[in-house]
């Protein structure tokens, strides 16, 4: 096959959007032909997220590129991770599935760790200590009636490909999300389970990416095709297909994939076990073709994001354009933050809690937009310093260069905070990494592109944009602003 047409479906946190891909030897275009708002439901007390509304989404985007393209090779489904429907044994959905940063995981984690132990989890699973994780999800859930009936537990991608395809099957990059797999053997682990009182027998068999899940159902979206239409595994944790959509020389790059979240580390071989790697928190989780994304989350551009959503709601909206050219006139490291704080976790109103996290390290509290923008982004470059040098640290890989990927490689004052910071060069872009990664391995599953990631990879460097930011200035500024912040702590 000289090329093939692809469709990615891509499911962020904020939201969702629908590619059409065009691939070869030498061609690599990326079409968005939908995009959709992700927006999560409060009811009850809590916080779920609508996913019908984004099965309809993908649904009538791939029915768009299914017309643009007259044929379809394929389509994948990639989204954010831990995260998960439940069925019951005839397939219907037993409610919608509940948000991440829902309440209920309040506490739950640290029981957990109490009771299975943190070496125990850490050496299975390599996961760092995220309430966030499945794991503990479902330990928020235990005698809830859902899980008491449910046949199949399917994370959202999975449950995407499911309504598609009608095949229930849970993909390893996401899997690997969950606490509930074994990062050596990459199966789910029966001992996790029968500890956390879960019965294995809810998880779907795992698939690695490139293997074909079905074959679309017609009722799924009534496209008239010539041919049965493949759905593909992906890297379906969206970082995942993000790193393979790196454009990376060689080995030696560090990646942060920069959306909501901020997931930054390096691309390995094995796991990195160590009892240094547990205490310093990071993370082991699978890629793509038998690789480890040894990382560490980052709070990512969630800070922005709720703060531009609050000054839109108290109707003080400023473009963010003019925000970042204000916001770069704004004291560097001036005010100072924990990215990671959890009080900043939840949605709400984020330059009060930003303001509040100043006031408690000892620091000047923003009175502008500008300076909250300003904190969030040197607070961001710094943190992504401290996981790099630390990740090299602890795996033992050095790196030259930084990719950045992602909704933050259109920001060029991140970028190039990032790059000072770090004191390396930055490599900003594709900003869809994510839905090229997702591209690439269906066309490689149907022989339209390199067999290696580094032909892949190459082909990202002939044909996407990517620009590049030299590191300026001293590094002791730095140096100082992380001893203060250690020091406020």
């Amino acid at each position: 096959m000289q090329t093939a047409d692809v469709v990615a479906v891509d499911l962020g946190a904020s939201s969702g959007r629908v590619m059409l891909g065009h691939a070869g030897q030498e061609v690599l275009d990326l079409t968005e032909v939908s995009r959709f708002v992700n927006r999560p439901v409060q009811a009850a007390g809590t916080l779920y997220w609508d996913v019908l509304a984004l099965y309809a989404g993908a649904v009538e985007g791939i029915r768009t590129a299914a017309r643009a393209a007259g044929r379809l090779d394929g389509i994948g489904v990639d989204s954010w991770a831990v995260d998960y429907g439940l069925l019951d044994r005839s397939g219907q959905l037993l409610g919608n599935p509940v948000h991440y940063r829902d309440h209920r995981t309040d506490g739950v984690m640290d029981k957990v760790v109490a009771d299975l132990g943190a070496d125990f989890l850490y050496q299975r699973t390599g996961l760092q200590l995220l309430p966030i994780n499945t794991i503990y999800q479902l330990a928020s859930a235990r005698g809830t009636a859902p899980l008491q009936v449910a046949d199949r537990l399917l994370m959202i991608p999975d449950l995407m490909g499911f309504w598609l395809t009608g095949e229930g099957v849970g993909e390893v990059t996401n899997a690997s999300t969950t606490g509930l797999l074994d990062i050596r053997t990459r199966r789910w682990s029966a001992e996790i389970c029968d500890r956390l009182g879960v019965d294995v027998g809810l998880l779907p068999p795992v698939q690695e990416p490139g293997t074909q899940v079905g074959t679309l159902l017609a009722e799924a979206h009534h496209v008239v095709a010539a041919t049965p239409v493949p759905v593909w595994a992906v890297g379906s944790h969206d970082t995942a297909s993000a790193v393979v959509g790196v454009p990376a020389r060689s080995e030696r790059f560090a990646y942060i994939s920069c959306g909501t979240w901020s997931l930054v580390g390096l691309e390995l071989d094995h796991p990195v076990l160590t009892e240094d790697s547990r205490r310093a928190n990071f993370t082991n989780e699978l890629g793509v073709d038998g690789t480890v994304r040894y990382l560490r989350n980052v709070m990512g551009l969630w800070l922005l994001q709720e703060s531009l959503r609050t000054w839109e709601d108290d109707g003080v909206a400023v473009p963010l354009d003019r925000l970042l050219r204000e916001a770069a006139d704004v004291p560097a490291m001036s005010r100072l933050i924990d990215p990671d704080d959890p009080d900043l976790l939840p949605p709400g109103d984020m330059p009060s809690r930003i303001a509040d996290a100043c006031r408690r390290h000892g620091q000047p509290v923003p009175q502008t937009p500008a300076e909250t923008v300003r904190c969030v982004l040197d607070s961001l470059a710094l943190a992504y310093r401290r996981t790099v040098r630390r990740a090299q640290e602890l795996s033992g890989r050095q790196v030259d260069v930084v990719h950045l990927v992602g909704g933050g490689a259109r920001n060029d004052l991140l970028c190039q905070l990032t790059a000072d910071a770090c004191g390396l060069p930055v490599e900003a872009g594709p900003v869809e990494a994510a839905a090229l990664g997702n591209v690439l391995v269906q066309a490689r599953a149907v022989g339209a592109v390199p067999a290696e990631l580094a032909g892949m990879r190459d082909l990202l460097r002939r044909t996407q944009q990517i620009r590049r930011f030299e590191p300026s200035g001293s590094s002791t500024a730095w140096d100082d602003a992380e001893r203060r912040l250690v020091a406020d702590d």
